[in-house]
């Protein structure tokens, strides 16, 4: 069984900072792309930013240049660095990861929890 566990989310005022981590347990072989979503009241989800295994990036234009993704494979985590935070941020933020166990033959989808991030004066 694989499991994600995702903290770090809270209230902040506009401009402030929150780093965002979700770590991956259970029986995991390897784990291919990391990535943050987020999903505002009323919204689609939609994809925020992603990390390849090879460590290469990609953002929603929203977020470029204020968020910075990244991940650690020794502690099968990625994070979410979010600076310059606007109130339009506001959302419930899940992570993402492909997943292979031994005995898979692909990658499979696995999401955390999910983390109620609020930007707000």
């Amino acid at each position: 069984q694989v499991q994600l566990v995702e903290s770090g989310g809270g209230l902040v005022q506009p401009g402030g900072s929150l780093r965002l981590s979700c770590a991956a347990s259970g029986s995991i072989f390897s784990i291919d792309a990391m990535a943050w979503y987020r999903q505002a009241p009323g919204k689609q989800r939609d994809v925020v930013a992603t990390v390849a295994g090879g460590g290469s990036t990609n953002y929603a234009d929203s977020v470029k240049g204020r968020f910075t993704i990244s991940r650690d494979n020794a502690k099968n985590t990625v994070y979410l660095q979010m600076n310059s935070l606007k109130p339009e941020d506001t959302a419930v933020y899940y992570c993402n990861d492909l997943i292979r166990r031994r005995s898979d033959t692909a990658a499979i989808s696995y999401w955390g929890q999910g983390t109620q991030v609020t930007v707000s004066s």
